[in-house]
This record gives C-alpha cells, structure tokens and sequence, in this order.
C-alpha cells in the first residue's frame, strides 16, 4: 500500500514510522503508553491515503484518551499536534534560521509587518535566534496547542494554512514589542519577554497574540464610545462601533444621555423614537463584523438606573416578547448608586426621568452632590418625563433578567468616580466591565475633541511567579510592552488615538488565581482567602505602579496625568472601602510612602495601571485556570467556533483536593470579599462572576433574596462593576458561557 507525503511524493506505507512517533510523543511522559495510542486509533488504512490523514487520527487517539484519570495524554496529544505542525511550516523537524523565516514571512507569505527586518539587522535577529528554546514547545497542553493553531498562529484563514510556531511567535512578538529601544538593551529586554511568554509568566491577550507582528496594528482588547443625545453622535458612534469591531475590540456603549420614547424634537414637530430603535442599529453594526476570524463582535450597554426608559433597556436581552421589543444579540450593565440602594432597603420609590430634561443630574450621577439634585429634581413639576416607582420593582426586574440570561451587568457608579484613579468624570464602561474610563461623545467622526476609551490589556500568571523579586521584573516587563504597543499601534479613528496617546491607560490584570490558592491550600470560602488575595495584589499593584514611575522618569508622566487622583497624591490605600478590613485582617507590607514620593517626584508614565479581566481563551493556552475564577469542574470542555476542547486544571493530580468547585459553593460571600479585597488595589475594576447551583436551594429554586443579599455585600465592600451570574440547575450550566468565545479576551476583554 503507497501513502501521499505532504509534498506530494508516494511512498510505501511504513508502520515502523508510525511506531517511531508515538513513542517518540510519550517519550519521558508518565500514565500514558504507545500501545494505547495505537489501539485506540484503530487506523484504516487504504491506498493513497496522506501522511496528514494519519497523523491526524494519531493526534485525535491522543486526544481522545484524556481523562482525569489520564490526564498526560493531554501532552501526548501536543506533542504530537507540534509535530504536525513543524512539518507544515518548517518542512520537517528543524527549525529554519529565524532571519529566514522572518524573511519569508514578509516578503514571500506577506503576513508579517516589514517594519520587523527594518527594526533589526541580521546580526541582532542571528543573536535572537540563538536564545529561542523550541523544546518549550512540549510545555503546551493539547487544548493549548490546538488553540495556538485554530486561533492565535498566523494562517490563511481561508485555506487553513499556517505560517509559524509557537515559539517563533513568542519572540517575533517580543521583538515588535522592543523595537523601539536600542543596542544591547532591547536585545535583553527583548530575551526576558520571549521567556516570560514562552514560560507562561505574561498571559498574551487576544489581540497581541493574535496581531502583534502582523499588518494589523491593533492591539487594545476593549473600547468604550460615549453617545450623545444627537443624531449625528449616534450615527457616528454606530459607525466607530462598526470600525472598533473590525480591529477586534469588544465594544463599551453608553446610551444613558438619549432621551426616551415620545420626547418633542424641533418643538415638537418630531416624537423621539427613543432608545431601543438606536441600540437596533448598534447591535446591527456590532454583530456585521467578525474581527478578522478570530472572535465575534460584541456589545455592552451603559445607562443609569433612573433614565425613563431602564425598566425597558433591563428587559431586551430576555428571550420572551417579540423582535420590536428585544435587543438580544447585546449585553447590558445598569448603574446604581447608594441612592437607590438605600431606597430599596427602606422600601422607597424612585423618580426616572429623561437625561435631556435633568442634563445636570446626569453630570452629577456618581458624585456625592447626586442625591441632593435628585431630589431636586423629583420636587419639579415641570418636567414631562418623569415616572415614580418603588425601588423594589425595578430590584426585582433587574434579579430576574440577571438571573435568566446571566449577562445583565452593573456597576455602582459612585464607587467608580470616588475611589478609582481618576479624577476626571466616569460615566461607563467597558464589554467585560472591568475598564472605568472617562469618556467625551463623539460627534463626527473625525471629531478631534471627543474621547473614546481605549484599554490594552494583559495579565500576570501568578502560579508562575516564584518571588517578589521575579514579580517586580515581570510587572516592568509587561507595563514596557504595553507601553511601547501604545504608540506602536493604529487606531480607528481620531477620538481614541487622542484618549490613549493622552492618557496612556493600561489594565494588568492577574490570571491562574484558583490554582494559586489550591497551592496553598486555601479555598475560596475560607477565612484566610481574602488575606491571600489582599497580600497578592498589594505586591502587583505596588510593582505596577513602581515601574510605571520608573518609566515616567525615564520618557515623561502622561501628558493627562493631572487628571488623575495619583496626581493629587492618592493611592488605593487612601480610599478603599474600610468594612474590608473586616475580613482583611493583615498588615500592608509595601512601603507605599515611599512610592507616592516618588510619585510626586516623577509622576506616572500611566493614567492607571491595573484592571482584572476575563482569560477565558488565553488561559487555555496557558493551561492556566480564568483569572480570578473558581473553576467549574476538574475538567472542562472549551468550546470554539472550530471543535470542542478538553481542558484539565493545572497540576490536577497534586492540587485537586484543594482546588474550590464553583458550584460547590454555597453561597458567593466567600468569593465577594476575595473580589473586595483585589479591588481595595486595583485602580479600575474587576470582571467579576458569581455562581449560584440551584440544588442548594429549597424546591430547586433560587430566591431572589439570595441574590440581593450578595449584590449588596458586593457594594458595601467596594465592587465596582458586576460582570455574569452563572447558574447550574443540575441540568446545564448557564451564563454568557454560549458565547464566551466572543467577549473581550475570550472573545473580546477576555484577553
């Protein structure tokens, strides 16, 4: 029998060859044996078959015997998928020198950025390629390599063709990321980020990994577009939606200016048509795009609690009702305040109006002179928009569209503008909700003036740091790359290059946090996790901010620096909720004193410096558990538009009795004060999730109450945003986790 080489060649078919490379593949590997991956492949063997054919039933054997109880075939599989892939793309087993593949890649394939061979000379690329450790390529997973291959590697998307390697990946990367440094620095700037890549220290977002040494000069995870109340804001912020979506950013609107249904325009000449026809038009624009294959488009909606249209916009998600009153393909996030918290306790009405009537009540939403004008407002009598009802009504809407399509947000906007980093307006935020920008409505689109947040983002694997020391380094690794991407990239329109290159806002965010607290041996309900995450984050935000002002010494503060509360002296201590101390009963352990002199000496090359973000698709890669989330299960199964993946915790064998199931939780209090810890550090917010198993409650149901009660402790210990409420009811498990591949780094922030 002749098989067909990849080449094109037929040649006897050898099974000795086929022998030679399973058992190269389980070669060092414990629990796994070649017999098994033979058996189970039970190949069928017919003439003319390719090389490729058979290789592909060896991966899929591989892969299809992970299990908990043989979790390293999930290795096997790997290695066998790089070997696929190195003969795609390399023509056999060794590598090709790195200045000729970089060659091959801009000239002949066209897929990388000419602007790399301009960058560096053959000799710094011979010195480069001398450091590149290929063997790490055996540290992936099969749910990591098998990503790197459907998502993240350069291909032709259309033929399936692939263009690199991981690690080739890894430090082309690395050196875009240095390009604009110089002589023997970039060189060991340049080594330090190929091994904290390579070595799975950085999580790589989804748009550096994706873009980074490509044409596409797009590299933020997340945008957030302010809309006012005209229509050729709405227009053109429809229009910068459409271009955001294509760049693969996950998209932040605010809609809480337009004014409701029926409002006179031109004296009355015209009837407003209201918010929901507009948010069509978004969800339209948002989902037409499918950012370049990699992730779909998506969308979440800001507006406050009081607008006269919220109890409509908290409704349009839900499956129920007819297509003129749904607007599903969005998400939404409602803004309280302790206003309307202290309502609902008290059982008390509250007052909506229309933002165009109460423009001032709108700037004031999230400051503390908000409560005194609200009540102003609700004394006029004047207004013709404005509807009283009890607080308790729109509490209860709100919990039962949380908990029926698990992606209604919120944020607690005073929380947002009196103790994040800025000291300029917050009135939204981002997709994954855990980006607080101050925005301006764009009016044109070339519109110079307005602000359209713009957020690049990345995390620390904090299972991966062996020391302070280590953390110090990676923390100035992350925040060079970042910045550097800053002035690197391209941007869409002119409002959010003038936002980023101003205010130069970074989000580092931490990733593999359950595995983290399992090597301790802490779980999340335990009294000892929030002094663990507290103890964490103080190192990380400390270092954050020591390398940000180490860079601001070097190149300059950012030109909007003194719009910042770091520019007035604050720090995350001065202003965090105090009831955490409650629960957080450790000393500080930095010398934060020392750090706001030096602040004040140098200020900081970054607006802020921190946000925690989903990570979902870039922790697979990693084999890292999602950012701060307890895991559901021991195993999952990831799935992407291209197959469905079997994903293992990390170090399952060691860890697994300590790891928390989230659905074994009884209750989300644990998980609130851990959240409310990290966030006391961090200067913008936290996508946090909660999770909730039916079969803990009475007759299978959940109670509203139970709900409240977390969304309140949540505000008394200072979260900022809320993100998915994820429910198990013992038959599926529901969320946004449908559509996780699509949000912000996952899909869109779920870096």
């Amino acid at each position: 029998m002749n098989i067909v080489k990849r080449n094109g060649e037929s040649v006897p078919y050898n099974v000795e060859k086929i022998h030679r490379v399973i058992e190269w593949a389980v070669e060092g590997i414990k629990g796994v044996t070649a017999s098994d991956i033979e058996i189970n492949a039970d190949l069928q063997k017919k003439e003319g078959m390719t090389t490729v054919e058979i290789h592909d039933v060896l991966v899929d054997s591989a892969a299809n015997l992970i299990s908990l109880s043989s979790p390293n075939y999930q290795y096997v599989a790997a290695r066998l998928l790089s070997y696929h892939l190195r003969k795609e793309v390399w023509g056999g087993k060794n590598p090709p020198k790195l200045v000729d593949f970089i060659n091959e890649n801009v000239h002949e394939n066209d897929v990388y950025d000419e602007d790399i061979l301009m960058m560096y000379d053959k000799t710094e690329i011979n010195k480069l390629d001398e450091y590149i450790d290929h063997s790490r390529d055996e540290n992936f997973t099969y749910a990591g390599m098998r990503q790197l291959c459907d998502k993240y590697l350069i291909q032709d998307r259309s033929t399936g063709r692939l263009y690199e390697t991981p690690q080739f990946a890894y430090m082309i990367i690395a050196m875009v990321c240095f390009g604009q440094y110089a002589g023997d620095e970039r060189i060991a700037y340049i080594k330090k980020a190929y091994d904290y890549f390579s070595k799975f220290k950085i999580n790589i977002p989804t748009p550096l990994m994706a873009g980074v040494r490509t044409k596409i000069r797009q590299y933020a995870s997340c945008c957030l577009i302010d809309i006012d109340d005209t229509l050729p804001s709405i227009f053109s912020s429809s229009a910068a939606a459409g271009f955001a979506t294509g760049s693969r950013y996950g998209i932040g609107l605010n809609i809480g200016r337009v004014r409701p249904i029926n409002s006179p325009i031109r004296n009355g000449e015209v009837l407003h048509t209201g918010v929901i026809p507009f948010l069509k038009l978004m969800e339209s624009t948002v989902k037409s795009c499918h950012q370049n294959g990699i992730r779909g488009g998506s969308a979440t909606v800001n507006f406050p609690f009081w607008h006269y249209e919220a109890e409509d916009m908290l409704v349009l998600k839900n499956n129920s009702g007819t297509d003129d009153n749904r607007v599903r393909k969005l998400d939404y996030c409602i803004q309280f305040s302790e206003l309307f918290y202290k309502r609902f306790l008290r059982n008390e009405d509250i007052t909506l109006f229309s933002p165009n009537e109460a423009k001032d009540l709108y700037d004031a939403f999230g400051h503390e002179n908000f409560d005194e004008l609200y009540e102003q407002y609700e004394r006029k009598t004047s207004l013709k928009f404005k509807k009283t009802i009890p607080a308790r009504s729109l509490m209860s809407l709100f919990v039962k569209e949380r908990v029926e399509t698990g992606r209604i947000y919120f944020m607690n906007i005073d929380h947002c503008n009196q103790r994040s980093a800025w000291d300029t307006d917050i009135k939204m935020t981002n997709l994954c909700v855990e980006v607080l920008h101050p925005t301006k409505p764009l009016q044109d689109t070339s519109d110079t003036d307005a602000e359209i947040g713009i957020c690049i983002l990345s995390a620390i694997n904090v299972l991966e740091i062996q020391s302070d020391a280590e953390m110090e380094k990676v923390c100035d690794i992350i925040i060079r790359i970042l910045d550097q991407l800053i002035d690197y990239q391209d941007y869409f329109l002119p409002a959010a290059e003038n936002f980023t290159k101003n205010r130069r806002s970074l989000g580092i965010g931490i990733t593999n946090f359950a595995a983290y607290l399992a090597k301790k041996g802490v779980g999340y309900e335990d009294a000892e996790a929030p002094n663990v995450a507290d103890e964490l984050m103080e190192k990380v935000q400390y270092s954050l901010l020591s390398a940000s002002c180490k860079l601001a010494e070097e190149q300059g503060a950012c030109p909007k620096f003194n719009e910042t509360k770091y520019s007035k002296g604050w720090l995350p201590i001065d202003t965090y909720k105090k009831e955490i101390d409650e629960y957080v009963t450790r000393e500080n352990s930095m010398d934060w004193e020392a750090l706001r002199a030096r602040i004040k000496e140098f200020g900081l090359r970054h607006s802020t410096v921190s946000a925690i973000m989903p990570c979902e698709s870039s922790s697979v890669i990693q084999c890292s558990t999602n950012g701060i989330e307890p895991v559901r299960s021991f195993i999952t199964y990831k799935k992407s538009k291209a197959r469905t993946l079997p994903v293992i915790v990390p170090n399952y064998s060691s860890y697994k009795s300590k790891y928390t199931l989230a659905y074994d939780m009884k209750s989300n209090e644990g998980l609130i004060k851990i959240v409310g810890a990290l966030q006391k550090w961090v200067d913008m917010s936290i996508s946090a999730n909660v999770y909730y198993n039916y079969a803990h409650y009475e007759g299978g149901a959940l109670p509203d109450s139970k709900v409240i009660k977390e969304l309140l402790l949540a505000y008394k210990l200072g979260w900022r945003t809320g993100y998915y409420l994820n429910t198990d009811d013992g038959d599926k498990q529901s969320s946004g986790e449908d559509a996780v591949d699509d949000g912000c780094e996952s899909g869109a922030c779920a870096i």
